[in-house]
């Protein structure tokens, strides 16, 4: 979104973590003889904007939806992890069903263990004792919900922003239309007085 921008109604052009914000613009005529565009630029402008927007904000939902798919599973390996570290010492082993691909399932006894593998991902997968799984894992579940925090805060200024940027297509289109109509009964006027 680094296109140039024509200046809004005074002030810089804030960001929130590179997205742009979108000024109010409270008069229109000064707006536009301020940035030296006519209403199809500066209306061209900012529906390009409210395109990259979009973008944007559709990149952004993606990552909320993985982060949220993420979240319960990292909880579950946790909840796996922690029951392990219950039953070590017991001498009784744990009967878990794990899937092995898509709705392929199967049974596996596990007896006591020290150590744990965690599915890293990129096809990596490491050996970890279970304090070290527990550990790993709590800091990757706070990393998790504080990145869906930030993202949280990012799609509502997104949100805003799309909203100003619409606001302001809307309010430079009704002036250029209130100005065509100024424009077309000026002729009339005139000719109207002639005759």
């Amino acid at each position: 979104m680094s296109s140039s921008s024509p200046s809004g109604s005074g002030g810089d052009l804030s960001e929130r973590r590179g997205i742009p914000a979108a000024k109010f613009i409270q008069d229109v005529e000064t707006y536009l003889s301020q940035s030296s565009l006519d209403s199809n630029s500066a209306l061209a402008f900012h529906q390009e904007r409210l395109q990259q927007y979009k973008v944007v904000e559709m990149k952004l939902l993606a990552q909320q939806r993985d982060l949220q798919a993420k979240i319960p599973d990292i909880e579950k390996c946790l909840e796996v992890v922690g029951t392990l570290e219950a039953r070590k010492g017991t001498g009784e082993a744990l009967l878990a069903d794990f899937e092995v691909s898509e709705g392929i399932y199967s049974r596996a006894c596990i007896e006591d263990t020290d150590s744990v593998c965690l599915w890293l991902g990129a096809n990596v997968m490491l050996e970890y004792s279970c304090e070290e799984a527990t550990a790993l894992l709590k800091n990757n579940l706070e990393n998790a919900k504080a990145s869906l925090e930030v993202l949280v805060a990012d799609l509502q200024f997104l949100r805003d922003q799309v909203t100003v940027t619409q606001v302001t297509i809307a309010r430079i289109y009704n002036y250029d239309v209130q100005q065509r109509r100024v424009k077309q009964v000026a002729p009339t006027a005139i000719t109207a007085a002639d005759s």
